[in-house]
């Protein structure tokens, strides 16, 4: 396998070809002329744009045959290779896959193929789209392709070339093990185009997809068609973040020296208002006393429109305030449009929502939205009806949107390019708590700014935020370190389904080749060399050791015993003395008079509070310690201090008593010089107790005469050289102590998928799944069921929990499947359709129960990404509701559900419903018919309304 690192385009054609000679010119005029005739040439005259070298790189590795990764920055334009994959596949009268890691972008590129080649050519597969499943070119979501994989689909004959876009999901941990399980299972004669942003381990996946997929070309292009250029937005003023000079970036001074100014700068509350001050009081306060500022989401805006950065994506990492951040821009009076093209964009949005019904417009917040639109701002995430995404994808491609305030979801491939892109902030929550943005998330996101063929350069804005640090943005703008990481893990459904294909022992060794155990192997290779260098220095260490008097390893062992002996004494008479001087400590009261035994207050102190540990106050109210009693003292040299346990070494007896004055102040120094006084006239003559030191316990301990007895009864005990060999024994201990740790290491790191899938195929052979390479009725049926909860639904299945629901009822349930609440774990219960739908759903969370505790029983963890989670209750009064028959405005209203979430639930309960209405037996059963039913009652009004156009 070759890895190139392209050039920069314009630089393979710099040669002259009048400085050749006449048979250099004819032989170059014969490769233009068989040129002309290959696929590729035709495949260039459909552009009106030249192909960069790492795009004709890679279509002619194509052309030759070969499968080809392309690693190369947003907006690059490789999907241009996944265009020459289609264009062979019909020229070679094949059928070509196109497949994306999501619907949005699936949708986005049947749209875009069909320009290109016709309706007719061109279908679309996706969890609630099917347009066309036969024709020659399909567009679908990599989900699909695996089900097909598994089902044995006929639809897979005939296919020669599948084209993964965004082939770097693989490393998403919820559905980046798709990725491989399509590569691996891809027949031999398939060509595999892989497509995948700028990765910082570009050849270690190529060398992967080598191994897996036959000749595979890697194609590295690290250049930006379009110059991106890096800026922080500080008050008025906009920063360059680089300062180039004598050759080389540097961070910017001046952004340098602000940033150490605001860190000198101490914060002033307000005392007098307090926590009732307004956040815009609080704000403009600030302006005041600082020269800078962070500038409001408006003042941002106009900024950019101001310095012609326009259009700008601004990424803030919350789907409320995207909305709020419109909002403020309206009050604002911001209007970024024109009359003419607020026109044309009502035009658009009305022709795009006709099929919405009226009553539905106000509950999704249709008026607002278009007067946002019709001004040319707009928000884009998750938690909008998709008909809205689309529009606003659409209206800004076109120019009529020209800010937008977005999630980070939007960086996830969908071809929205603007000049501009802003960053609020450099911290996002991650799920579980907030965290900085890796260099790998700054590189998608700001990705998006510079827009080919129309912009010169693209612009990366970061806001100022008070204790931002220049070095560490600069950090994040200058790495380019995004390393693909598999997340593979083997799950039950995927199980059954290899085992009917391949049986155990192959299905094993296919998993053995996944990327996951790829990189683990790869990892072990350092970890086994150090290893072998190990090895060679014990048989050195063990030579120099050799003791002609008899086994100087077994001698060492007793030496090595009797020190570990001792010292296991030293530290049980250690602790005891601890715990002993802890209780004498514990009795001490304010008055006692004591000698405080070492360390640097060594001598006669007063107990002025015995600081007594949590919860062991005895009545006292001196301060708590939760690492044993802390008594504050006031020395004979009028020092007042609080002395921990460390200078107690030993048991310390209060040697006399006195009063202390009420009007006694610490921090007053006559106060300290006259108690201090009273102390030494009281107990200055009285000398510190003397501790005998105990007999030690070793003196008397068995094991140890033993051993004592053993190593002079040895025969190596005699030898003149026995300390010399017994420092080679030392470090042979301790080299080979090393060893057998880096051994555990290598252990714990190979065969972990296979490891994995084992303890799967033992559990599922436990509840009659699988008998040996045999797939039973119940596996069968699992087979046909996919998602994180697949062997629940089974079990549900199999157990009859769902027979006698109506189709409402079993829409509730199976959401519990699907639904994962963004809610935490101190969320509210969730509101339950009563009766039946109730009792079974109460019975789904005793099974989970069931299967949770046999894969512990089988060491089958969640936080490794295999096992079954909890099911949600969440959506399920929402999917009731909604089957049964009640209108949007009703549903949202009592879920506080935004529209966008309500959809993308519903479609994922419909392709789940879809799933147990194929898998559910078909005698002495309503499931089957009744999912059916519920389909039907889910797929109306909002969530009918069809995502392709």
């Amino acid at each position: 396998m070759i890895v190139r690192l392209s050039a920069r385009p314009g630089t393979l054609d710099s040669t002259m070809t009048e400085d050749l000679s006449p048979a250099e010119r004819y032989a170059a005029a014969r490769r233009r002329a068989a040129e002309q005739r290959t696929a590729l040439a035709g495949f260039r005259e459909m552009y009106d744009f030249g192909l960069d070298p790492f795009q004709i790189e890679a279509c002619k590795a194509l052309e030759a045959g070969k499968g080809v990764l392309v690693a190369a920055p947003t907006g690059s334009g490789k999907t241009i290779v996944g265009e020459f994959a289609v264009h062979l596949a019909l020229r070679q009268g094949k059928k070509c896959f196109y497949t994306t890691p999501i619907k949005a972008l699936s949708n986005q590129k049947y749209s875009d193929l069909c320009r290109r080649y016709g309706s007719g050519t061109v279908g679309l597969l996706t969890g609630d789209n099917s347009v066309n499943a036969d024709a020659p070119v399909v567009v679908m979501t990599t989900e699909v392709l695996r089900n097909m994989l598994y089902a044995g689909s006929q639809t897979l004959l005939g296919l020669g070339y599948v084209v993964m876009d965004e082939v770097h999901y693989l490393s998403d941990r919820f559905r980046g093990a798709v990725w491989e399980e399509v590569i691996i299972h891809l027949p031999e004669s398939v060509t595999l185009v892989s497509l995948s942003a700028t990765v910082s381990n570009a050849e270690e996946f190529g060398d992967w997809l080598d191994t897996v997929r036959g000749d595979t070309e890697v194609i590295v292009s690290e250049h930006r068609p379009v110059p991106l250029f890096q800026h922080v937005l500080a008050g008025r003023r906009m920063y360059d973040l680089f300062e180039e000079g004598d050759g080389r970036r540097k961070v910017n001074p001046d952004l340098l020296r602000m940033a150490r100014l605001e860190a000198s700068r101490p914060s002033f509350p307000d005392r007098r208002r307090g926590r009732s001050m307004r956040a815009a009081d609080r704000e403009r306060e600030r302006r005041q006393r600082s020269r800078v500022w962070t500038p409001s989401r408006p003042e941002v805006i106009e900024r950019l429109d101001a310095e012609g950065l326009l259009p700008a994506i601004t990424f803030i990492f919350s789907r409320a305030a995207c909305e709020v951040a419109v909002q403020q821009c309206l009050y604002a009076g911001l209007r970024l449009n024109d009359e003419a093209a607020r026109e044309e964009v009502r035009a658009l949005v009305e022709e795009r929502t006709a099929s919405i019904p009226r009553e539905d417009l106000h509950v999704l917040g249709y008026y607002e939205w278009l007067e946002g639109l019709e001004r040319g701002i707009a928000a884009h995430h998750a938690g909008m009806l998709p008909t809205f995404k689309e529009v606003v994808e659409e209206l800004f491609v076109r120019g009529l949107v020209k800010a937008v305030f977005a999630t980070e979801t939007l960086a996830l491939g969908i071809n929205m390019p603007a000049r501009s892109v802003v960053l609020e902030k450099l911290v996002k929550w991650n799920g579980e708590q907030h965290a900085d943005i890796t260099p790998g998330e700054y590189t998608q996101l700001t990705g998006r700014a510079g827009r080919r063929g129309i912009d010169v350069e693209g612009h990366a804005v970061v806001l100022w935020q008070r204790g931002m640090n220049p070095e560490h943005l600069a950090g994040l703008a200058g790495t380019r370190t995004y390393p693909l990481r598999s997340s593979f893990k083997p799950s039950y459904n995927m199980a059954v389904n290899l085992v009917e294909q391949f049986g155990r022992h192959r299905s094993r060794e296919l998993l053995e080749s996944s990327f996951a155990q790829f990189q683990a192997d790869k990892s072990v290779v350092g970890i086994s060399r150090q290893v072998q260098r190990n090895e060679e220095g014990l048989a050195g260490y063990k030579k120099s050791m050799t003791c002609h008097l008899g086994d100087f390893e077994e001698y060492a062992r007793l030496r090595r015993e009797l020190k570990d002996r001792e010292n296991e004494l030293a530290r049980q008479g250690a602790a005891q003395r601890r715990a002993e001087a802890a209780v004498a400590l514990e009795r001490l009261r304010p008055g006692d008079v004591i000698h405080v035994p070492t360390g640097k207050y060594a001598g006669l102190a007063l107990v002025l509070d015995p600081g007594l540990p949590a919860g062991r106050v005895g009545g006292h109210r001196g301060m708590e310690y939760h690492d044993g009693p802390r008594p504050l003292v006031l020395t004979a040299e009028r020092q007042v201090k609080r002395l921990a346990s460390i200078d107690f070494p030993v048991p310390v007896e209060p040697v006399d008593r006195m009063r202390i004055p009420k009007s006694f102040n610490p921090r007053s120094p006559q106060s300290r010089r006259d108690l201090a006084s009273a102390l030494r006239t009281r107990a200055g003559h009285i000398p510190p107790e003397r501790h005998r030191k105990r007999r030690s316990a070793a003196a008397d301990d068995r094991e140890i005469a033993r051993l004592r007895s053993a190593l002079r009864a040895h025969p190596c005990h005699g030898c003149d050289e026995r300390e010399d060999h017994a420092r080679w024994a030392e470090r042979y201990h301790r080299l080979l102590r090393d060893t057998k740790q880096l051994q555990r290491r290598i252990e714990g790191r190979t065969n972990t998928i296979a490891r994995t899938f084992d303890r799967i195929v033992a559990l599922l052979t436990e509840l009659d799944y699988l008998r040996g390479n045999e797939v039973t009725e119940h596996g069968r049926r699992l087979a046909r069921l996919y998602g994180e909860l697949d062997l629940l639904a089974s079990e549900c299945l199999r157990e009859r929990v769902w027979e006698g629901l109506g189709p409402a009822e079993l829409a509730a349930c199976v959401s519990a499947l699907v639904y994962e609440s963004r809610a935490g774990d101190d969320a509210m219960a969730p509101k339950l359709p009563a009766g039946k739908a109730k009792e079974a759903l109460g019975e789904m969370v005793r099974i989970w129960g069931r299967l949770d505790a046999l894969e512990e029983e089988f060491r089958i963890s969640q936080t490794e990404g295999v096992g079954q989670r909890e099911p949600d209750l969440g959506f399920a009064w929402a999917a009731y509701m909604w089957a049964s028959g009640k209108g949007l405005d009703e549903v949202l209203r009592e879920t506080e559900m935004p529209a966008g979430d309500f959809v993308r639930w519903c479609k994922q309960v419909i392709d789940v419903l879809g799933q147990i209405a194929a898998a559910a037996p078909t005698e002495n059963s309503t499931v089957a018919r009744n999912a059916r039913r519920a389909v039907d009652g889910l797929l109306r009004g909002v969530v009918a309304y069809s995502s392709v156009g």
